[in-house]
Protein backbone atom coordinates (compact mmCIF):
# COMPACT_ATOMS: atom_id res chain seq x y z
CA UNK A 1 0.00 0.00 0.00
CA UNK A 2 1.34 3.60 -0.90
CA UNK A 3 1.54 5.19 2.44
CA UNK A 4 0.34 9.56 1.76
CA UNK A 5 1.47 12.40 3.24
CA UNK A 6 -0.82 14.53 5.35
CA UNK A 7 -1.39 17.92 4.14
CA UNK A 8 0.92 19.84 6.78
CA UNK A 9 3.66 17.02 6.36
CA UNK A 10 4.01 18.20 2.69
CA UNK A 11 7.12 20.47 2.05
CA UNK A 12 6.91 20.95 -1.15
CA UNK A 13 4.45 23.78 -0.73
CA UNK A 14 6.85 26.18 0.69
CA UNK A 15 9.69 25.08 -1.39
CA UNK A 16 9.11 28.69 -3.41
CA UNK A 17 9.27 30.00 0.45
CA UNK A 18 12.65 28.50 1.27
CA UNK A 19 14.19 29.22 -2.07
CA UNK A 20 13.69 33.15 -1.94
CA UNK A 21 15.16 32.40 2.08
CA UNK A 22 18.15 31.26 0.44
CA UNK A 23 18.62 33.85 -2.01
CA UNK A 24 18.35 36.63 0.70
CA UNK A 25 20.49 35.24 2.70
CA UNK A 26 22.85 34.55 -0.28
CA UNK A 27 23.10 38.41 -1.44
CA UNK A 28 23.19 39.49 2.38
CA UNK A 29 26.25 38.04 2.32
CA UNK A 30 27.89 39.01 -0.29
CA UNK A 31 27.12 42.59 0.23
CA UNK A 32 28.37 42.27 3.63
CA UNK A 33 31.70 40.95 2.23
CA UNK A 34 32.47 43.40 -0.08
CA UNK A 35 31.38 46.52 2.50
CA UNK A 36 33.44 45.06 5.24
CA UNK A 37 36.69 47.09 6.12
CA UNK A 38 39.62 45.64 8.09
CA UNK A 39 41.94 48.04 9.88
CA UNK A 40 45.13 47.60 11.66
CA UNK A 41 45.14 47.43 15.31
CA UNK A 42 48.47 49.49 16.38
CA UNK A 43 49.57 52.85 18.38
CA UNK A 44 48.50 55.86 16.92
CA UNK A 45 50.46 58.38 15.70
CA UNK A 46 50.68 62.27 17.28
CA UNK A 47 51.22 63.98 14.01
CA UNK A 48 51.77 67.00 16.04
CA UNK A 49 50.53 70.39 14.91
CA UNK A 50 50.93 71.67 11.18
CA UNK A 51 52.06 75.16 10.66
CA UNK A 52 49.76 76.94 8.19
CA UNK A 53 51.22 79.14 6.39
CA UNK A 54 48.57 79.99 3.96
CA UNK A 55 47.88 83.33 5.49
CA UNK A 56 51.60 84.67 4.55
CA UNK A 57 51.94 82.52 1.15
CA UNK A 58 48.76 84.46 0.17
CA UNK A 59 49.82 87.91 1.71
CA UNK A 60 52.49 89.03 -1.68
CA UNK A 61 53.54 92.48 -2.05
CA UNK A 62 53.13 93.90 -4.82
CA UNK A 63 56.71 94.26 -6.27
CA UNK A 64 57.27 97.73 -8.44
CA UNK A 65 59.68 97.85 -11.29
CA UNK A 66 61.83 101.17 -10.52
CA UNK A 67 62.11 103.58 -13.54
CA UNK A 68 64.86 102.91 -15.54
CA UNK A 69 67.93 105.72 -14.93
CA UNK A 70 68.08 109.09 -16.80
CA UNK A 71 70.37 109.05 -19.49
CA UNK A 72 73.99 110.76 -18.39
CA UNK A 73 74.25 114.17 -19.57
CA UNK A 74 76.79 115.20 -21.37
CA UNK A 75 78.31 118.27 -20.07
CA UNK A 76 78.70 121.15 -22.59
CA UNK A 77 82.46 121.61 -23.17
CA UNK A 78 84.05 124.66 -22.60
CA UNK A 79 86.73 126.11 -24.43
CA UNK A 80 88.60 129.03 -23.40
CA UNK A 81 88.55 131.96 -25.40
CA UNK A 82 91.26 134.27 -25.66
CA UNK A 83 90.23 137.72 -24.94
CA UNK A 84 89.99 140.53 -27.52
CA UNK A 85 92.82 142.13 -28.37
CA UNK A 86 92.24 146.31 -28.96
CA UNK A 87 93.25 147.61 -31.81
CA UNK A 88 93.84 151.30 -31.75
CA UNK A 89 93.59 153.34 -35.29
CA UNK A 90 94.38 156.92 -35.26
CA UNK A 91 91.49 158.40 -37.55
CA UNK A 92 92.21 161.80 -38.27
CA UNK A 93 88.97 163.70 -39.32
CA UNK A 94 89.97 166.83 -40.66
CA UNK A 95 86.49 169.70 -40.20
CA UNK A 96 88.82 172.11 -41.51
CA UNK A 97 85.53 173.65 -44.03
CA UNK A 98 84.60 176.89 -45.31
CA UNK A 99 81.02 177.11 -44.31
CA UNK A 100 79.08 180.95 -44.99
CA UNK A 101 75.64 181.22 -43.20
CA UNK A 102 74.59 182.46 -46.66
CA UNK A 103 74.99 179.11 -47.87
CA UNK A 104 70.97 177.87 -48.76
CA UNK A 105 70.72 173.77 -49.14
CA UNK A 106 67.87 173.16 -51.29
CA UNK A 107 65.36 170.82 -50.27
CA UNK A 108 65.24 167.71 -52.38
CA UNK A 109 62.13 166.78 -53.40
CA UNK A 110 60.98 163.62 -54.81
CA UNK A 111 58.36 163.66 -57.18
CA UNK A 112 55.15 161.06 -57.14
CA UNK A 113 56.33 157.63 -60.06
CA UNK A 114 54.20 158.76 -63.09
CA UNK A 115 50.98 156.76 -63.18
CA UNK A 116 51.46 153.93 -66.34
CA UNK A 117 47.11 154.01 -67.51
CA UNK A 118 46.79 150.74 -69.83
CA UNK A 119 45.10 151.50 -73.12
CA UNK A 120 42.60 148.94 -73.39
CA UNK A 121 41.33 149.68 -69.08
CA UNK A 122 38.30 150.65 -68.33
CA UNK A 123 37.41 153.01 -65.45
CA UNK A 124 34.33 152.86 -63.43
CA UNK A 125 35.16 156.21 -61.58
CA UNK A 126 37.54 159.15 -63.24
CA UNK A 127 38.03 162.44 -62.70
CA UNK A 128 35.74 164.08 -65.75
CA UNK A 129 32.97 161.44 -66.47
CA UNK A 130 31.64 161.12 -69.81
CA UNK A 131 28.83 163.28 -70.74
CA UNK A 132 26.77 163.25 -73.43
CA UNK A 133 26.49 166.31 -75.60
CA UNK A 134 24.05 168.77 -74.74
CA UNK A 135 24.01 167.41 -70.82
CA UNK A 136 21.58 165.39 -69.17
CA UNK A 137 18.57 167.36 -71.03
CA UNK A 138 19.53 166.62 -74.42
CA UNK A 139 19.74 162.94 -73.09
CA UNK A 140 16.60 162.64 -71.69
CA UNK A 141 15.52 164.45 -74.74
CA UNK A 142 16.94 162.34 -76.78
CA UNK A 143 15.27 159.02 -75.08
CA UNK A 144 11.76 161.20 -75.76
CA UNK A 145 12.04 161.29 -79.10
CA UNK A 146 13.34 157.58 -80.07
CA UNK A 147 12.18 155.78 -77.12
CA UNK A 148 9.39 153.38 -78.19
CA UNK A 149 6.90 151.90 -75.58
CA UNK A 150 6.76 147.76 -76.50
CA UNK A 151 3.32 146.50 -77.85
CA UNK A 152 3.53 143.77 -75.40
CA UNK A 153 4.36 145.84 -72.30
CA UNK A 154 1.55 147.92 -73.11
CA UNK A 155 -1.02 145.40 -73.73
CA UNK A 156 0.57 143.66 -70.77
CA UNK A 157 0.43 146.86 -68.30
CA UNK A 158 4.25 146.43 -67.85
CA UNK A 159 6.06 150.06 -66.41
CA UNK A 160 8.96 150.19 -64.61
CA UNK A 161 12.63 151.10 -64.57
CA UNK A 162 15.46 149.34 -67.21
CA UNK A 163 19.05 149.98 -65.86
CA UNK A 164 21.56 150.12 -69.01
CA UNK A 165 25.44 149.15 -68.53
CA UNK A 166 27.57 150.45 -71.37
CA UNK A 167 31.28 151.46 -71.87
CA UNK A 168 31.94 155.06 -73.66
CA UNK A 169 35.40 154.72 -75.45
CA UNK A 170 38.14 157.10 -75.81
CA UNK A 171 36.55 158.71 -78.85
CA UNK A 172 33.05 159.06 -77.47
CA UNK A 173 31.80 155.86 -78.93
CA UNK A 174 29.39 153.27 -77.21
CA UNK A 175 29.77 149.84 -76.96
CA UNK A 176 29.54 146.72 -74.50
CA UNK A 177 25.68 147.62 -74.18
CA UNK A 178 23.97 145.18 -71.76
CA UNK A 179 21.12 145.28 -69.35
CA UNK A 180 22.07 145.89 -65.60
CA UNK A 181 18.05 145.07 -64.78
CA UNK A 182 15.20 144.81 -66.75
CA UNK A 183 11.58 144.48 -66.70
CA UNK A 184 10.42 142.49 -69.76
CA UNK A 185 7.87 142.53 -71.55
CA UNK A 186 10.04 143.65 -74.89
CA UNK A 187 11.14 146.94 -72.38
CA UNK A 188 14.58 145.60 -72.32
CA UNK A 189 15.46 145.29 -76.20
CA UNK A 190 14.34 148.63 -77.04
CA UNK A 191 16.45 150.24 -74.17
CA UNK A 192 19.62 148.35 -75.50
CA UNK A 193 18.41 149.29 -78.99
CA UNK A 194 18.37 153.16 -78.00
CA UNK A 195 21.31 153.58 -76.58
CA UNK A 196 23.27 151.67 -79.11
CA UNK A 197 22.21 153.80 -81.50
CA UNK A 198 22.82 157.25 -79.34
CA UNK A 199 25.50 159.81 -80.57
CA UNK A 200 28.62 159.56 -79.87
CA UNK A 201 29.35 160.97 -76.25
CA UNK A 202 32.26 163.42 -74.58
CA UNK A 203 34.76 160.79 -73.55
CA UNK A 204 35.86 160.91 -69.95
CA UNK A 205 39.20 161.67 -68.94
CA UNK A 206 41.96 160.88 -66.43
CA UNK A 207 44.53 163.14 -65.60
CA UNK A 208 44.31 165.09 -68.29
CA UNK A 209 43.69 162.12 -71.05
CA UNK A 210 40.85 160.16 -72.80
CA UNK A 211 39.65 156.76 -71.20
CA UNK A 212 37.47 154.37 -71.56
CA UNK A 213 34.79 154.61 -68.57
CA UNK A 214 31.37 152.00 -67.83
CA UNK A 215 28.84 153.95 -67.68
CA UNK A 216 25.44 152.46 -65.93
CA UNK A 217 22.28 154.50 -66.17
CA UNK A 218 18.36 154.36 -65.64
CA UNK A 219 15.12 154.53 -68.67
CA UNK A 220 12.11 154.69 -67.59
CA UNK A 221 9.39 152.87 -68.67
CA UNK A 222 5.27 155.05 -68.19
CA UNK A 223 2.53 154.30 -69.34
CA UNK A 224 0.22 157.48 -69.80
Amino acid sequence: MEAKKTPKADLTKKSGMFLNLGLLVSVGLVLFAFEYKSYDVGPLKDLGQVADDFEELLDIPITEQPPPPPPPIEQPIIQEVPDEVEIEEKIEVDFDLDVKEETVIREVVIADAPVVEKADEIFDVVENSPEFPGGMEAWNEYLRKNLKYPTQARRMGIEGTVYVVFVVNTDGSIQDVEILRGIGGGCDEEALRVVSNAPKWTPGKQRGRPVRVRMRLPIRFKLG
